[in-house]
C-alpha cells in the first residue's frame, strides 16, 4: 500500500499522542488527535488537534471524517461510539470490542481465566459482607479495585483487615468494584505485543518493570531473569495477544513469583510505558509497529540493538511551572537519551518525560540512566 497523504486519528493527544505523531510523519502519514488541551503534546510536534473530550461524540465523529484510520492512546474512551463508527466501516484498531472489554477490569480478567491465561485468583465486590468473605478466602490480604477508569496505581487499595475493607469501600462508594488476592510476587514483568491486521504477532523481549506508588519508575531491558521464565512470558504474550480482536500494541503486565510462575496482571490495548525502550534500544519502535500494525504495514523487527537498556521516568517532584535544568549535563553522559513531553506545568508525580540509556551490560545502563536522571529536574 502507499501512506501518501493517509491520516491517522488518535483518540488522546498526551505524550503517547506526541510519540506517536513522531513515528508517523516519517512514514508518511498525517495524524490528528482528540485531546481537551489546547495545546496537547501531540499537537506540538505536528498532529492537527480537535480540541475536545475524550468522550465527546462529535470530537470523535469529526476525528473519523478527517481519518483512514483510527487508533488510541488511552484506554479510557467512548468506545459505544467507536463501535458505531467502526460498524459503520471506519477502520479503528484495535477493535472497539476490544477496548470496551479491556476498560472493565473485572471483565478482563473474567475474559483471560476463561481463555487459560494464568491470573491471581479475583471475585466481584458488591458489600462489605461478602469483602469480608473474600478476605478470609484469600489468606487475609487482597486488592481492592475499582473496575473502571483506573491508571498508575489509582483506583486500587490493598486491604488486610475488616477495618482497612471498610475504609476501601468508603474511598471508592458508588464505584464497581472487584478484588484480586495478593500476589506476593518477587519481580514484575511485562511483555509488549504487536498484533498485525492480517493477526501477525510480534513480542519485543521480555522486560522488568520497577514501580513506586504504583507508578512506573524504571524499566528494564532485557529482564534479568533466567531464561526459562522469559520463555514462559513470551509463550503467555502470545497467547494473550492472540485472544484480542484487532491490531496494534498490547502491553501486557505480568509479575513473576519465587517459583518463576508468571501470572497476567492486566493488559493494555495500546503503546505502553513498558515499551519506551524500544525507542532508542530496538529495531523498531513501539511506536512505528502500532503506526504499522493499525495502517495495515508489515510488523517491524524487534531485536534489540544494545546488549541493555534501561529508561527511567521523569516524574514531576513539585507543582510549579515547567522549567527544564540539567539536560546538557544529562545529555553529556555516554549513552543517553532523553524524551521531554511538553507538558506544563509540573505536577507532582506527573509524567514529564523520560531517559533512555543503553550499555554493554543492565548494570551500566542503569547506572548511567540514574546518573541522568540525577542532574536533570524539571
Amino acid at each position: 500500500m502507499t501512506s501518501k497523504h493517509k491520516t491517522i486519528g488518535i483518540v488522546g493527544g498526551g505524550q503517547l499522542g506526541r510519540m506517536l505523531t513522531l513515528a508517523a510523519h516519517p512514514l508518511g502519514f498525517q495524524t490528528v488527535v482528540v485531546d481537551p488541551a489546547p495545546s496537547s503534546p501531540a499537537s506540538q510536534v505536528g498532529a492537527k488537534e480537535i480540541t475536545a473530550p475524550l468522550y465527546d461524540e462529535s470530537a470523535l465523529r469529526e476525528l473519523a471524517r478527517q481519518s483512514d484510520f483510527i487508533t488510541i492512546e488511552i484506554e479510557h474512551v467512548n468506545a459505544d461510539i467507536l463501535m458505531a463508527l467502526a460498524e459503520s466501516g471506519v477502520s479503528i484498531n484495535p477493535a472497539p470490542a476490544t477496548i470496551r472489554l479491556i476498560q472493565d477490569k473485572y471483565k478482563q480478567k473474567q475474559f483471560l481465566s476463561e481463555n487459560g491465561v494464568p491470573v491471581a485468583p479475583f471475585a466481584e465486590l458488591s458489600n462489605e459482607h461478602d469483602g469480608r468473605e473474600l478476605l478470609e478466602r484469600f489468606g487475609g490480604k487482597m486488592l481492592v479495585k475499582t473496575r473502571l477508569g483506573a491508571y498508575d496505581g489509582r483506583g486500587n487499595m490493598v486491604v488486610d483487615s475488616p477495618a482497612k475493607l471498610a475504609k476501601a469501600l468508603e474511598s471508592f462508594a458508588g464505584q464497581p468494584l472487584y478484588v484480586e488476592q495478593f500476589v506476593p510476587f518477587s519481580k514484575e514483568l511485562a511483555v509488549m505485543a504487536a498484533r498485525d491486521i492480517a493477526g501477525n504477532i510480534a513480542t519485543y523481549p521480555v522486560v522488568e518493570t520497577v514501580h513506586e506508588r504504583n507508578i512506573c519508575v524504571e524499566v528494564v531491558a532485557p529482564a534479568p531473569v533466567p531464561s526459562e521464565v522469559c520463555a514462559r512470558a513470551n509463550d503467555i504474550a502470545l497467547k494473550v495477544a492472540g485472544l484480542f480482536k484487532g491490531a496494534g500494541m498490547f502491553g501486557i503486565e505480568m509479575f513473576m513469583l519465587a517459583t518463576g510462575e508468571i501470572v497476567v496482571n492486566e493488559v493494555a490495548p495500546r503503546v505502553h510505558n513498558s515499551g519506551h525502550c524500544t525507542m532508542d534500544a530496538a529495531r523498531t519502535s513501539q511506536f512505528e509497529q502500532h503506526i504499522r500494525a493499525v495502517s495495515g504495514l508489515p510488523l517491524g523487527d524487534t531485536t534489540l540493538t544494545a546488549p541493555a537498556a534501561v529508561m527511567v521516568n521523569i516524574l514531576g517532584e513539585g507543582d510549579h511551572p515547567t522549567e527544564v535544568k540539567g539536560l546538557n549535563e544529562a545529555l553529556a553522559i555516554p549513552g543517553v537519551h532523553v524524551h521531554l513531553y511538553g507538558k506544563s506545568p509540573t505536577k507532582i508525580d506527573r509524567k514529564m518525560g523520560h531517559i533512555t540509556a543503553t550499555g554493554d551490560s543492565v548494570q551500566q545502563a542503569r547506572q548511567r540512566a540514574h546518573a541522568a536522571r540525577k542532574v536533570l529536574s524539571i
